[in-house]
């Protein structure tokens, strides 16, 4: 079917939305492919329905060719499943939660772990059963706080999911590699600049964790690539790289007044000590203990990196309230020497440092005071800001940093859910065998935005032919010999298998066609102008700008080539 404009449903603007901040979500209005139905629900139009299906058939087509099979599961989802697996309480405020008509707890579904654990449980009983990889492209629900960027973090939003059962930790491993290989061809095609990075799985569970990341200037993902060796990771999966400590006597702890020096910038200029010497000591509540995390004074605590490493737990940072009969806690002046909560650190609080830290008392610090003999550390976690130039936990070179879109998330879970749920089958030697599981996402409609992000130019979108609405964009300059020889070029095109709009608008000027062609970013366009007459027609690509001008004959040719 040729796609004609003066039919079309499709109103284009020439002003970016009020509300619009990023790239993509000014466009993808702009040009006529969604419109916001509420915050964070979003219609998508008839060509943006094409560019989400265009993407959907790519990864149908990957995911089909290593043996995944299709389904569609609800995404009105019982309580059950998800109390069982713990994430009813877990997902917290994320959640949409309902009742039916008898007062049964129900939600939509944010991720189908659960459910899928299930379906195989009920349909898979033998070791001959297995492996399996089942996948589904299906409307997501996640009650963001501050849903923003368009498409690119709505409360609704469109994802391929998928899952392998192994009865083998080795059968896993090959199911991983299985995905994470048709993922690269997925964003290959695509038209994807992608960087595979390590990750950490979360409140996902499991072990070996990868992310697909699209370097954009409206990523929300930090992440560190080593400009040295192939090394690359999520901000939040970087390692920190500790050198041995100097087996050195130091001299006994000293407490000293410090009045008026409850920062780290005030106590290091009293002082006289750089910002680095200071064991910096932040409260929070896990689970609503509180606990302190000690790191160095020019560092920042990332607080989305420390709630990754104690998930599913939730993080909270203290208030002045949880200080009230606490005179153990002193605000501004805590130590980790003698304090008795939870202690956790960076590594960089290696064994044998030193540090001027808190003397839990107010208007009091403590110097020479060393982890190890003084205090000890619970557990260590990497849970600082990385900053540009941190040595690469590779090779030791100095890392960069970018911002990135997650597109795509690989998980081993392992046997998580299938502990939960009890997921076994027989095995060869006639014995119950828990199976092991893998988790595969990508987000569909994130990838729209993510794409629109990447290939923009100032004139508008500019898609890559896989996902393009259109293999070709013909724009009639506005008589009618010009109108009719575009209708019967489009028409040629379609017959050949090439997808054509055409634009056919009568009373539209050729300079709003020609800006909406650019706005709307087919890759190709055919410009039906003063040569229609001679049988001259000009191509245009979209992305390079170059003009050719060819007859219609060859035109033809080349296009269906």
């Amino acid at each position: 079917m040729v796609l004609r404009m003066s039919r079309l449903m499709l109103k284009t603007l020439r002003d970016d939305p009020a509300d619009a901040e990023t790239a993509s979500h000014k466009l993808l209005v702009r040009a006529g492919y969604v419109r916001r139905s509420s915050a964070g629900m979003w219609i998508w139009l008839p060509l943006g329905k094409k560019v989400l299906e265009n993407i959907s058939r790519v990864i149908r087509e990957e995911m089909d060719a290593i043996g995944g099979q299709e389904v569609l599961l609800p995404a009105l989802l019982p309580r059950e499943p998800y109390e069982t697996s713990g994430r009813w309480s877990e997902y917290g405020d994320l959640l949409f939660r309902l009742k039916d008509r008898k007062g049964a707890d129900y939600l939509l579904g944010p991720t189908h772990e659960e459910i899928f654990t299930q379906t195989v449980k009920d349909q898979c009983t033998s070791y001959k059963d297995l492996p399996v990889i089942l996948y589904q492209i299906q409307t997501k629900y996640r009650d963001e706080a501050r849903p923003r960027s368009g498409v690119l973090r709505g409360r609704e939003f469109q994802m391929k999911d998928s899952y392998s059962f192994d009865t083998t930790d080795e059968g896993l491993a090959e199911s991983y590699d299985l995905h994470r290989a048709a993922y690269i061809r997925i964003f290959t095609r695509l038209g994807f600049d992608f960087r595979v990075v390590s990750a950490i799985s979360g409140a996902m569970g499991g072990s070996a964790s990868e992310e697909f990341l699209a370097p954009a200037a409206a990523g929300e993902d930090t992440f560190v690539d080593c400009p040295a060796c192939e090394y690359a990771a999520n901000s939040e999966a970087v390692t920190t790289v500790v050198g041995p400590v100097k087996d050195v006597d130091h001299p006994a702890l000293k407490e000293v007044d410090t009045p008026d020096t409850p920062t780290v910038e005030a106590l290091a200029a009293h002082l006289g000590v750089p910002a680095s010497a200071v064991l910096k000591n932040l409260l929070v509540k896990v689970d609503g203990e509180i606990t302190a995390i000690g790191v160095p004074g020019d560092r920042e605590v990332d607080l989305g990196k420390l709630a990754e490493h104690l998930a599913p737990a939730t993080v909270e940072l203290v208030t002045a309230e949880d200080f009230t009969g606490r005179p153990d806690l002193v605000r501004g002046y805590v130590g980790p020497q003698g304090l008795g909560i939870p202690y956790l650190a960076d590594p960089r609080i290696a064994p044998g440092t030193s540090w001027v830290t808190g003397a839990n008392a107010p208007d009091r610090h403590a110097l020479n005071v060393v982890a190890g003999r003084d205090f000890d550390v619970d557990r260590y976690l990497d849970v600082v800001i990385v900053q540009p130039g941190d040595p690469c936990p590779v090779c030791g070179a100095g890392l960069a940093l970018d911002r990135a879109i997650e597109i795509g998330h690989i998980f081993q879970l392992g046997r998580k859910y299938a502990d939960a749920f009890e997921l076994d089958v027989l095995g060869q030697q006639g014995k119950p065998v828990r199976v092991t599981m893998g988790s595969y996402g990508i987000g569909v409609s994130r990838a729209v935005a993510a794409l629109a992000e990447q290939t923009h130019d100032g004139a508008g979108l500019c898609w890559p032919r896989e996902v393009a609405p259109a293999d070709v964009h013909i724009v009639a300059a506005g008589k009618a010999v010009q109108t009719e020889l575009a209708l019967d070029l489009a028409g040629k095109l379609h017959a050949a298998g090439v997808r054509v709009l055409v634009d056919d608008r009568a009373g539209v000027s050729p300079g709003v066609k020609f800006t909406d062609a650019e706005l709307i970013g087919v890759p190709t366009i055919l410009i039906v102008g003063r040569g229609a007459a001679s049988g001259v027609v000009e191509l245009k690509d979209r992305r390079t700008g170059a003009r050719e001008e060819l007859s219609v004959d060859e035109a033809i040719a080349r296009l269906s080539a």
